[in-house]
C-alpha cells in the first residue's frame, strides 16, 4: 500500500515525497480508480431509459460501496459491474481504453464534459445527491491540479489500464496451456496467493478522509456484529499500520487497532493502541471542540476508565483497581456523574472478585436510573439477577426483575441488551434444571430479528448471547440423545465463531463436554481421559471433576476420592454451589462402591439440603434418587419407592435421557426388592410392572448408546423372565446380554451397587 501511495505524485497533500501530517485535510483527490467510476457514472447517464428497472436497481445498490470503499483493480471493478449489467461494463471498458490509449486532451475533454451533467432544467444529476457530491469533489480536485500533476495522473491512468490488460493476457495464455500439471500448479498457486474475500475488503491504494472513515466504520461494525466477515487480525493490523504511517494522528485508527488486538488477546498492543487513541484525541483537540474546556479532562478520565476495563478483561485486577481509582479521582474533580456511574459499575465487577457486593450493585442501578443511563441500569439489573440466582433466590422473583429490565430495553430499543436478557433467562432455567423452559427461551432468541440496521449480508447475531444460547441448545439436544442435531449446531457455531474469534471458547468447551459424555456412555474411558486435558484448558474446575469421573469409572477409587475432596474444598471456597452438589453426589457413589453405605447417607443429605436451599430443583431430584438407591441398598425398598414417586416426575419432565433411564431402572429394582414380601399373585404383577419399567429404561439407554447400562438391564430382565417362567424371552435377553458382555470389560463390582 505504501508503494502505491508514493507513486501517485499528483496527490495535492504530498510535496517532495513527504506526506503532510494532515493528510486527511482534503476531502478527496483524483485517482485512476475514481476516474473509472466517473466513466461508469457518465455511461450510466448516457444509457438512460435503455437500462431495465432491475439493472438500474442493481447498479444503484452497487454505486454506494464503490464510491465509499477503497480503490480496487480495474478487473475487480469490471467484474462487479458485469454482475449488475454486462452491457454497461463493456461500454466502460471501451471508454477507458479510448482515453488511456488516446492523448492527454481526451482526459481534459472528459472532465469538461462532466460539468454538463448539472446543466439544463432537468439535470441528469442533482448537485446535493450522493453522486452529485462525488462528481463535484472530483471536478474540484482535478481543477486544482497543476499541469505536471495532470500529466502524472494521465500516466497513472495508462498504467492502471495496462495492468488490467496484462492480467487478462496472462489469463488467456493460461487457458491455452496443454500441460495439465502446469495448469493445476498455476491454479493452486493463484488460489493460495489471492484471498479474494480479504482483497475485496482491504485497502489497495491511498485513502481519502471519507474512504478511511468508511473503511474503519465498516471493520468496526463487522467486528461487533459479524467477525467472520471482517479482515483477519494480521491483515487488518497491516492495513491500520499503513493508514497510521501516512497519518499518525488518526485517533480512530488507533482505537480500531485496540479492538483488533483484543481479538488475539494481545495485552501489550491493545494497551499501546488504547493509550495512543486518547493521546491523539487530546493532541488533535477533537474532544475540546465538542466539549469546550472540559474536553481535555474528559479524555483523561475516560482513558483511565478504559485502561481499567482492559486490565480487568485480562485478569490484572490490581492494575485495574489503580486505573479505576485514577478515573474516579478525575471524575470527582470534574463533577462528572456519568463517568462516576461507569466507574461504579466497574468497581462492582472488581469487588465481586473478592466478596459479595450486592449493596454496591443496587446503589449503581438506582444512580443509573436517576441520571438517565438505561444501558448501565439494565446491565446492573442483569448482574444483580445473576448474583441472586447463584444465591438461590426464587425463579419467579428473578423473572420479575428481568421483566423490568426488558421494559427498559424495549423502551430505548437496546437490541444488544434484549439478546443478553434472553440468554440470561436461558442460563437461569438451565441452572434451576428446567430444560423445557430453557429450550423455549433459546428458540425465542434465535427467532428474533435485530432492531439495529446493518449492511446487507452482515449477520447481527454473531454476539456472545447467541453463542451462549446455541451452546445450551447443543447440550440440550445431546442430553436427549439427538447427537446428530447437536453436531449440526456445533458445526454452525464453528462457522459463525471461528477458533480465533473471541467467543470460540464457549463452543469449544461444550463440544469437549459432549464428546466426553458420549465416550463415557459408550464405555471408552481412554478416549474420555484424553478429552480431560482439553476441558481443563478451557475450564479447570470442569476438567478436574471429569478427571475424577474417569478415575471412578476405572475403579481407581482412592485417587478419585482425593481429587474430589480437593475439588470440594476449592468449590466451597469460591461458592460454586452447583459443582459442590455434583461433587458430593460423586463422593457418595464412591462410598457405595466401597460398600460404605451408611457413610454415604450424611453426604447425600448435605447435598439435598444445599440443592433445596439454592432452589436447584433438578439436582435436588437427582439427590433424592441417590437417597432412594441408598435405602434400597440398606434393605428398605418400600421407603425407597415412596420417595422415588416424589422425585421422578421432574427427572422425566426435564432430565437427560441417561438420567431418565437410570430413574426407571431404579424403580424396577425397588419394585423387585419390595415384591419379596408380597403374595404370589401380587408378586407376579409387581415383577411384570418391573419388566415394563425395564423396557422403558432400555429404550432410554439405547438412545444415548449407553452399553454398560443396557447390559445391566438385560441381565435384570433375564432374571425376571426366568422367575416368571418365560423361557423364550429369557433366552433372548440372555443372548443380547452375552453379546454386550463380551464386548465390554467387566468391572468386578456387583450389579446392585451401581446407580449410574
Amino acid at each position: 500500500m505504501a508503494s502505491v501511495h508514493e507513486s501517485l505524485y499528483f496527490n495535492p497533500m504530498m510535496t517532495n515525497g513527504v506526506v503532510h501530517a494532515n493528510v486527511f485535510g482534503i476531502k478527496d483527490w483524483v485517482t485512476p480508480y475514481k476516474m473509472a467510476l466517473l466513466v461508469l457514472l457518465s455511461e450510466l447517464g448516457r444509457a438512460g431509459a435503455q437500462l431495465g428497472l432491475l439493472e438500474r436497481r442493481r447498479l444503484n445498490r452497487l454505486l454506494l460501496p464503490l464510491l465509499q470503499g477503497p480503490d480496487m483493480p480495474l478487473s475487480r471493478l469490471r467484474k462487479a459491474i458485469e454482475e449488475s449489467c454486462p452491457h454497461l461494463a463493456s461500454s466502460v471498458h471501451i471508454r477507458l481504453k479510448l482515453m488511456a490509449e488516446g492523448e492527454l486532451k481526451d482526459m481534459e475533454q472528459f472532465f469538461d464534459d462532466l460539468s454538463d451533467s448539472f446543466t439544463g432544467t432537468e439535470p441528469e444529476v442533482h448537485k446535493t445527491s450522493v453522486v452529485g457530491l462525488f462528481l463535484r469533489h472530483m471536478i474540484l480536485a482535478y481543477n486544482k491540479l497543476s499541469f505536471s500533476q495532470v500529466y502524472k495522473l494521465y500516466t497513472a491512468l495508462q498504467q492502471y489500464f495496462q495492468n488490467d490488460e496484462k492480467k487478462n493476457g496472462i489469463d488467456e495464455s493460461d487457458m491455452e496451456l496443454t500441460n495439465t500439471e502446469e495448469l493445476e500448479g498455476k491454479m493452486e498457486k493463484e488460489e493460495l496467493d489471492v484471498p479474494l474475500r480479504e482483497e475485496e475488503i482491504s485497502c489497495s491504494g491511498p485513502l481519502s478522509q471519507k474512504q478511511a472513515e468508511y473503511f474503519l466504520s465498516q471493520q468496526a461494525s463487522l467486528l461487533k456484529n459479524d467477525e467472520t466477515k471482517a479482515l483477519t487480525p494480521a491483515s487488518l493490523q497491516k492495513e491500520l499500520n499503513n493508514l497510521l504511517k501516512f497519518n499518525p494522528d488518526f485517533a480512530e485508527a488507533h482505537y480500531l487497532s485496540y479492538l483488533n488486538s483484543l481479538r488475539v488477546q494481545d495485552v501489550f498492543s491493545s494497551t499501546h493502541s488504547l493509550l495512543h487513541y486518547f493521546d491523539r484525541l487530546i493532541l488533535t483537540g477533537a474532544e475540546s471542540k465538542s466539549n469546550g474546556d472540559e474536553g481535555y479532562g474528559r479524555s483523561l478520565r475516560y482513558a483511565a476508565l478504559n485502561l481499567a476495563a482492559l486490565h480487568c478483561r485480562f485478569g490484572h485486577y490490581q492494575q485495574a483497581e489503580l486505573a479505576l481509582q485514577e478515573a474516579i479521582r478525575i471524575a470527582q474533580e470534574s463533577n462528572d456523574h456519568v463517568c462516576l456511574q461507569h466507574c461504579l459499575s466497574w468497581l462492582y465487577i472488581l469487588e465481586q472478585k473478592i466478596f459479595d457486593s450486592c449493596v454496591l450493585l443496587e446503589h449503581s442501578v438506582n444512580k443509573s436510573l436517576h441520571f438517565g443511563l438505561p444501558y448501565l441500569a439494565s446491565l446492573g439489573i442483569q448482574s444483580l439477577v445473576q448474583q441472586r440466582a447463584f444465591a438461590g433466590k426464587a425463579a419467579n422473583k428473578l423473572m420479575d426483575a428481568l421483566k423490568d429490565s426488558d421494559l427498559l430495553h424495549w423502551k430505548h430499543s437496546l437490541s444488544e441488551l434484549i439478546d443478553i436478557s434472553i440468554a440470561q433467562k436461558t442460563a437461569i432455567w438451565r441452572l434451576y434444571g428446567r430444560s423445557t423452559m430453557a429450550l423455549q427461551q433459546a428458540q425465542t432468541l434465535l427467532s428474533m430479528n435485530s432492531l439495529e440496521a446493518v449492511n446487507v449480508g452482515v449477520q447481527q447475531n454473531n454476539t456472545e448471547s447467541f453463542a451462549v444460547v446455541l451452546c445450551h441448545l447443543a447440550e440440550l439436544h445431546a442430553e436427549q440423545g439427538y447427537f446428530a442435531a447437536a453436531s449440526e449446531i456445533l458445526k454452525h457455531l464453528k462457522e459463525r465463531f471461528p477458533p480465533n474469534s473471541q467467543h470460540a471458547q464457549l463452543w469449544m468447551l461444550f463440544d469437549q463436554k459432549i464428546q466426553f459424555e458420549r465416550a463415557m456412555n459408550d464405555g471408552r474411558y481412554h478416549i474420555a481421559d484424553s478429552l480431560v486435558a482439553g476441558i481443563t484448558a478451557l475450564n479447570s474446575i470442569e476438567g478436574v471433576y471429569r478427571k475424577a469421573i474417569v478415575l471412578k469409572a476405572q475403579n481407581q477409587m482412592s485417587e478419585a476420592h482425593k481429587l474430589l475432596q480437593k475439588l470440594l474444598i476449592h468449590c466451597q471456597k469460591i461458592k460454586n454451589t452447583e459443582m459442590v452438589i455434583s461433587v458430593l453426589l460423586s463422593i457418595a457413589e464412591l462410598y457405595w462402591r466401597s460398600s460404605c453405605h451408611t457413610i454415604a447417607l450424611p453426604v447425600l443429605l448435605q447435598a439435598l439440603a444445599l440443592s433445596r436451599e439454592y432452589s436447584l430443583q433438578y439436582l435436588a431430584s437427582e439427590t433424592v434418587l441417590n437417597l432412594a438407591f441408598s435405602q434400597l441398598i440398606l434393605g428398605i425398598p418400600e421407603q425407597a419407592l415412596n420417595i422415588l414417586h416424589m422425585a421422578i416426575e421432574p427427572v422425566l419432565a426435564h432430565g437427560a435421557v441417561l438420567d431418565k433411564g437410570c430413574a426407571m431402572f431404579l424403580v424396577a429394582k425397588c419394585q423387585v426388592a419390595s415384591a419379596a414380601s408380597y403374595t404370589p399373585q401380587k408378586k407376579i404383577e409387581a415383577l411384570e410392572s418391573a419388566i415394563l419399567n425395564l423396557n422403558e429404561a432400555k429404550t432410554y439407554f439405547a438412545k444415548v448408546d449407553c452399553k454398560e447400562q443396557l447390559r445391566d438391564v438385560l441381565y435384570f430382565q433375564a432374571r425376571l423372565f426366568h422367575t416368571l417362567g418365560k423361557t423364550q424371552e429369557r433366552n433372548k435377553c440372555a443372548m443380547l446380554f452375552r453379546q454386550l458382555h463380551q464386548e465390554l470389560p467387566a468391572h468386578g463390582v456387583p450389579l446392585i451397587n451401581a446407580f449410574k
